[in-house]
């Protein structure tokens, strides 16, 4: 019996230790290098540890020049981290900018035990942020940064825009949140459709079983997924992310384990606060005093593109596209 015990443990601790060889235990960040195998002098590429509301949270710093305007960019989630992402898909704009990947308190890396989930409001990562951008600002002799939000991201990085454009060159919206009940009730009646239009009665059922918008947390998370299922939220699979994710040589061991509990926990608390459901950006902010960009996909039903390009159409800036 005691044999047959150890068998499992050894193949457990061998796991382990393959997991610990592969990832590595002291995460870094790869630095830029020229064709001659030389790291490039005017380059930047760090990983670091900066207390932004009274909490230790980590970001990355990267950029072929280090004289090339500042980009920062706000996850989504929350929970969703973007910096194990960044070592794939962020090649070609470290060429323009240098980039600033940021994992938000109770996310990726900043998901350690001092972080609290009753600091999980709007107005704290509004606050996390502002402290960083001007941080950054300092750090590269900039007056103003170029500030990019990704999905929950765009949620509050609008409104930092809104508040601060004194310190913002451009915002950039990536599926951007503009109404949160209306995209519920449009995502919902797209799902009928499409799972109707493939007669699946276990997913109809599922549906119903979910119940129509306004969704709670759990709800919501249900009927994400369902869309995400019929095409309607990422075109790259989510196993070919977590592949590329597991990858990273920004994360530990540690930090996929803080990823995966942040991930897990999601937007809960801001969600019972109804933080996350009662915005409407048509009515909100119907102007900026600074440029704005959207990038968002016609089939995407997490952030509907009809709201994206309504609000667009009614937004007024000074250069929008």
């Amino acid at each position: 019996m005691k044999k047959w015990l150890a068998v499992p443990i050894l193949a457990i601790f061998l796991l382990f230790l393959v997991a610990v060889l592969y990832l590595g235990i002291n995460p870094t960040t790869e630095t830029f290098k020229d064709e001659a195998g030389r790291e490039i002098a005017e380059s930047i590429a760090e990983l670091q540890k900066i207390n932004l509301g009274d909490l230790d949270q980590w970001i990355s710093i990267r950029g072929r020049d280090r004289a090339n305007p500042v980009l920062l960019w706000l996850h989504g989630g929350p929970g969703s981290a973007q910096m194990p992402l960044a070592h794939k898909y962020d090649e070609r704009i470290e060429e323009e900018f240098v980039v600033v990947h940021w994992d938000q308190r109770g996310a990726g890396k900043s998901n350690h035990s001092g972080f609290s989930e009753e600091t999980m409001t709007v107005e704290q990562y509004k606050a996390d942020a502002v402290e960083l951008i001007n941080y950054l600002r300092e750090r590269f002799n900039q007056d103003k940064i170029y500030l990019l939000g990704h999905s929950w991201g765009t949620q509050f990085g609008i409104e930092i825009a809104a508040e601060h454009p004194e310190i913002i060159k451009a915002y950039i919206g990536v599926s951007q949140v503009v109404d949160s009940r209306r995209q519920g009730e449009i995502a919902w009646d797209w799902l009928s459709r499409e799972i109707e239009k493939q007669d699946n009665q276990s997913d109809y059922d599922k549906l119903q079983e979910i119940g129509p918008p306004p969704f709670s947390h759990s709800q919501y998370r249900e009927f994400a997924s369902l869309v995400g299922e019929y095409g309607g939220n990422f075109d790259i699979p989510i196993r070919e992310l977590a592949l590329t994710a597991f990858r990273a040589p920004e994360y530990n061991i540690r930090d996929y384990y803080r990823l995966i509990a942040g991930m897990n926990r999601g937007g809960g608390p801001l969600h019972d606060e109804e933080e996350m459901m009662e915005v409407n950006r048509i009515t909100e902010i119907p102007a900026l005093q600074l440029p704005a960009y959207f990038l968002t996909g016609r089939n995407d039903y997490n952030t509907p593109y009809q709201l994206v390009r309504e609000y667009y159409e009614i937004l007024e800036a000074p250069e929008k596209e």
